[in-house]
């Protein structure tokens, strides 16, 4: 990849070294290549990116999936950056000849709340880590201690990323209500249910402490990812020809009067 063409270098006194003339001091002067400012940023690549609310349960998920090891506490936005994992869902070591099986790498982002396009919070900075995941496990906390409406937390997560980019919300998703082992009153559960039902979303509900639905659902994760066709890691672009230093009018005028 080039991003700037490098100046072409005078001729230094050395050139100008004759028997007759053995300490020379002349010197020819160069010419300036090309100068840009330059921003760069880094996008994380995963299979699947993990969204939701704060203190959803996005961090004790990847803790419990993957050897990540994400600070775990109980307030909202504990995750100030993004954390990595990589998930093996087939349980193979790929040891004494084993196979390793299935294996996807998963983004633990930080948490989204309403308005984070304008701001509020954390903002939506970090999700372009998820622009090139394949896959989405939006997470929603329906324990009883959560007073929030799930359907409600789904459509307000599904705004910030829509008004982020577009193209977030055409990938494929898969819901999680989570922290099962702390719902007692199942009614909002089942309502979040009904409403990934009738989205044609798949639905699981776990606890990552207790373990429950984990392992169903990092499998159905793997058998996701096995139908959505693994991106190019660069898009393909018709190649140019890189002009060479002598194509420069200067050097080539330059090329001239030495000649």
């Amino acid at each position: 990849m080039l991003i700037a063409h490098g100046g072409r270098g005078g001729r230094g006194n050395q050139h100008f070294a004759k028997p007759w003339h053995q300490a020379p001091r002349e010197h020819e002067d160069g010419f300036p290549g090309e100068e840009r400012h330059i921003r760069l940023e880094l996008k994380l690549l995963a299979d699947v990116g993990l969204v939701g609310f704060p203190n959803a349960g996005k961090s004790t998920l990847i803790s419990v999936i993957s050897a990540a090891r994400p600070k775990i506490a109980n307030y909202p936005f504990t995750t100030l950056e993004p954390n990595l994992g990589v998930v093996n869902a087939d349980g193979g070591t790929g040891g004494h000849g084993t196979e390793l099986g299935r294996t996807f790498v998963v983004a633990d982002l930080p948490g989204l709340i309403e308005g984070a396009h304008l701001g509020a919070g954390l903002g939506i900075r970090f999700l372009r880590h998820v622009e090139r995941t394949r896959l989405l496990v939006h997470l929603i906390d329906t324990s009883d201690s959560n007073d929030d409406d799930p359907v409600h937390s789904f459509e307000v997560i599904k705004g910030e990323l829509e008004a982020f980019s577009a193209s977030l919300i055409e990938k494929p998703m898969i819901v999680a209500a989570t922290k099962l082992d702390a719902i007692t009153d199942h009614s909002r559960l089942e309502a979040l249910r009904d409403f990934c039902k009738q989205r044609k979303l798949e639905f699981h509900s776990i606890s990552a402490v207790a373990g429950d639905g984990v392992k169903d659902l990092v499998r159905s994760i793997a058998d996701a990812l096995d139908k959505i066709p693994r991106p190019a890691h660069a898009e393909q672009q018709d190649e140019q020809p890189v002009p060479s230093a002598v194509d420069h009018p200067a050097v080539a005028a330059n090329e001239e009067e030495v000649s």
